[in-house]
């Protein structure tokens, strides 16, 4: 993973930076007070812990990537950034009051490990998951045209009862979920990002930041969906594929758990 990530840190903020809900939202999940000490899990280069410190939390980012960690560090000389593995954080027992994970769980070598790292630095509080689903990424309409980047895609993506499981296995409470619908003026460039503007994955500037093109779609699929997409854009198709794509089950989803 430190590999994958060191190559896509070096452009990785052209496209990717914090959507102002979806941090919003991570913290008001973690009910905490403004000044309390929280870590952010996986961190990359630092958009959401930087966020979350603009909110008022005194925020701590941890990565694996060191490219990332220094791009991170490049933005910020408030923030406590190092270099780790989610398997083996740096810290001591009860260090922080609350902890975050964002679009980046699908990348561990497993969730155990991680999971009760996090329970362990934790004093008492909780940990704020932004993720999505194999079950919600099974209506992404993007299977139109890269099917089998997908559908690896959302093989590596744990289910959310996986997710659940492995919480509760390390020690947490599961305070619950919230899905999460993509809206229009999103300003953080992930997967799914553009799913009301067809015409970003057309952007190779774009794919650059999203792990699915990079590291799971083949050269030949993605040169052969855009040319249909662009193609579908172009004739209008793309509305009549947009709308056979409906779930009333979210495209991403936040996960709750706390440690009592």
């Amino acid at each position: 993973m430190a590999i994958l990530y060191d190559g896509i840190g070096k452009t990785y903020d052209t496209t990717r930076r914090a959507d102002p809900e979806i941090a919003r939202r991570l913290k008001s999940h973690l009910q905490v007070s403004d000044g309390a000490s929280v870590v952010d899990i996986a961190c990359g280069t630092g958009n959401y812990t930087i966020a979350l410190e603009g909110l008022g939390l005194h925020m701590t980012g941890v990565d694996i990537s060191a490219e990332m960690i220094t791009k991170a560090k490049s933005k910020s000389k408030s923030i406590k950034l190092d270099i780790a593995d989610a398997q083996n954080l740096p810290y001591s027992k009860s260090t922080f009051d609350g902890a975050t994970c964002t679009l980046s769980i699908h990348h561990f070598d497993n969730l155990s490990a991680p999971f009760q790292e996090v329970f362990r630095v934790i004093d008492k509080g909780r940990f704020v998951i932004f993720t999505s689903s194999p079950e919600q990424m099974e209506n992404y309409w993007l299977k139109e045209y890269f099917p089998e980047a997908i559908r690896d895609s959302a093989e590596q993506m744990p289910s959310l009862s996986k997710v659940t499981d492995t919480l509760r296995e390390a020690g947490f409470a599961i305070i619950g979920q919230e899905t999460f619908l993509m809206q229009p003026d999103l300003q953080d460039f992930f997967l799914y990002s553009g799913k009301y503007e067809p015409k970003m994955y057309l952007d190779e500037n774009v794919r650059s930041g999203i792990s699915t093109f990079v590291n799971i779609a083949s050269r030949e699929e993605i040169e052969e969906g855009c040319s249909r997409l662009k193609r579908d854009i172009e004739t209008n198709k793309i509305n009549d594929v947009l709308a056979n794509y409906s779930s009333d089950l979210g495209d991403y989803a936040f996960v709750i758990a706390e440690k009592k």
